[in-house]
Formats: C-alpha cells, structure tokens, sequence
C-alpha cells in the first residue's frame, strides 16, 4: 500500500511539474504575426536635401522576443517595403529599423513596441518612416 502511495505522488509530482514548464514565452513557435512597412526618405550624402521617398526594399526589420537583449529575428523588406514576422506566441515584442540622422553619426534605431494577445493575432504595425543617403 505504501508503494501504491508513493506512486501516485510521483506521477502527482511529475504532471504538475509538466503543466508548470508547458508554459512559454514570447518568440517563435505559435500562430501569430506581426507586419508592417518601411518607408524611406532619400537625402543626399550630407544629409540635409531629399532626394526621393518611398517604400523601400532590402530593408533589414529586427525582432526581438519580450525581455530578450538579443536580437530574435531579423527579414528584409520586399519590394513594396512590406515584412512580416509569423509563427509567434502571445507576448510582448519590440520590432524596428534603423534611421540615418546625420552623415557622420551612427545610425539610430526607430522602435515599435507590441503586444500578441491572442494566439491568432495578426497585428499590423504603424509604418516605420526612416531617413537614408543610399546614393
């Protein structure tokens, strides 16, 4: 009786331990997905007059999944300037690009927080608007 006892607390112990480390985070793995567009501003190599402006493409996007340092994901625009990140779970992400803002300075990072909700979620981002000089 005490084997039969014993047992059953393990399995216990066992299926609750499972259901506790079942729970995940945000990053890859679920239905969800997030999108959005990058449009670009053109300026000449010093910086101060634009050139042209539109959507670009081979942009590079960055994801990065909740409290995460590191980059999760990176994916290039097409054409039409378009990205799409899929196969999310609910979290909160932070996605950007990075802006030219003068000729001799590093470029500056435009962030977009967003939180998935719902496993089925699809959630479109505001356009990211980003200065360049690819002259």
């Amino acid at each position: 009786m005490c084997k039969c006892i014993s047992m059953t607390l393990l399995v216990s112990c066992l299926f609750a331990m499972l259901l506790v480390s079942c729970k995940k985070g945000p990053g890859e793995g679920g239905r969800a997905t997030i999108n959005g567009k990058v449009f670009a501003v053109n300026y000449n190599s010093a910086m101060t007059v634009p050139q042209d402006s539109g959507y670009i493409g081979g942009q590079k996007v960055y994801i990065i999944y909740g409290d995460e340092n590191a980059v999760g994901d990176n994916i290039d625009t097409d054409n039409n300037g378009s990205f799409e990140f899929q196969y999310l779970r609910k979290g909160t992400y932070k996605v950007y690009v990075f802006s030219k803002t003068s000729p001799n300075k590093l470029d500056s990072a435009m962030l977009q927080k967003v939180e998935i909700t719902e496993k089925k979620a699809i959630v479109t981002l505001a356009d990211f608007k980003i200065k360049t000089n690819k002259n």
